[in-house]
């Protein structure tokens, strides 16, 4: 078998034949029944998949199901936060991906919807068929795992794990990352005797130090991806916007201004005018609006498959929290890029600082 080869994966590239073995780990019944699932018990790890390489990983398909045992449904309903997807590349002594599951495939807020954009998609029925076709390439080793941090209910986790294996390993190959994290509450400011609008789109922000920061890496790559969640949590008859915030990225240490300046947090996601509408598109799109005068809770998706944001020693993404960082509402997201090993190690907070707020 040869290389990772240079064809795309454009319709106009798929008749280029290549010399791979194509390969799958799924849940399926060994035995030859039905029961094409695995049970994972409140606190357990499972390895999903072991996979030598070279080879890269084209597709992940999951779905899970949560065992009620008689308790109310709303019990442990944040499951999509308690389950963390953990990925591993080679022999490295960090995972690459230390994500909850929902948030990973594209939603915050452990909730589900029917969306599709062209790497993440939520399938129905009501957005429980989660797809990735992020392309994750390995040198020689792919490990898969599913944390519980559930303290009641068991689940069951239905998956299939697609991959191509091939004769040597491309050194010009980054390896897929993906970190979540969580402020909650951003650190605003009081309103005091401010105006609502001197609130909303006073004051400047002249360094980026209080920015809200998706990410801080460290080696080669290129950022490919944002999903950002946000829930309002500023209650008040004024209106309400929790945007304004312009993204910034920092790249390999530049001083302030940076190079990647935006102009507010819907332009970055390619929206425009305090948007109250689900939309949906293959690279950006708004998956959960929020509720009158945008209450309630946000998710947004952009990713840089056209435009990757490329860096050679260091990355930090960030975005202000509302105008010159004013506003004190939780915020929550996942980057996704690809780089060089080592990484800087990533971690993930306990499942307490991880749930879902009351709404």
């Amino acid at each position: 078998m040869s290389g990772y080869g240079s064809f795309g994966s454009s319709l106009r590239d798929l008749p280029r034949l290549r010399q791979t073995r194509r390969g799958r780990v799924s849940s399926w019944d060994r035995s030859g029944g039905n029961s094409d699932n695995i049970r994972i018990e409140p606190g357990e790890t499972r390895e999903l998949a072991d996979i030598s390489g070279p080879g890269v990983i084209t597709h992940i398909w999951c779905t899970v199901a949560v065992d009620h045992l008689g308790q109310r449904a709303e019990v442990e309903g944040d499951y999509l936060r308690r389950l963390v997807l953990k990925i591993t590349w080679d022999d490295s002594s960090h995972p690459a991906v230390l994500v909850p599951l929902g948030d990973f495939f594209g939603m915050g807020h452990g909730r589900s919807a029917n969306f599709a954009s062209a790497p993440l998609q939520m399938s129905p029925q009501d957005g429980k068929g989660f797809n990735c076709w992020f392309a994750m390439p390995f040198a020689g080793r792919a490990k898969f795992e599913l944390i519980s941090e559930m303290s009641i209910k068991p689940v069951t986790f239905y998956f299939y794990i697609d991959y191509e294996t091939y004769g040597e390993a491309d050194a010009d190959l980054g390896y897929f990352h993906a970190q979540w994290r969580r402020q909650n509450p951003t650190d605003g400011v009081d309103q005091g005797d401010q105006s609502n609008d001197e609130f909303l789109f006073g004051g400047t922000n002249t360094d980026g130090a209080g920015n809200y920061v998706l990410l801080e890496a460290e080696g080669r790559g290129h950022y490919v991806g944002t999903v950002l969640n946000v829930q309002n949590l500023r209650h008040t008859t004024d209106w309400n916007w929790y945007g304004e915030g312009d993204d910034m990225f920092f790249i390999d240490g530049e001083p302030w201004p940076p190079r990647l300046h935006g102009t507010g947090t819907e332009d970055y996601f390619n929206t425009a005018w305090c948007p109250t509408q689900q939309y949906q598109a293959p690279y950006h799109g708004l998956t959960m609006p929020g509720g009158p005068n945008w209450s309630g809770q946000v998710s947004y998706y952009r990713f840089h498959v056209e435009d990757p944001v490329v860096f050679d020693r260091s990355i930090k993404v960030t975005i202000e929290h509302g105008h010159a960082n004013k506003r004190s509402d939780d915020v929550s997201s996942v980057a996704y890029w690809y780089q060089t090993l080592p990484a800087l190690p990533i971690t993930l907070v306990p499942v307490a600082e991880r749930l879902v707020c009351p709404l």
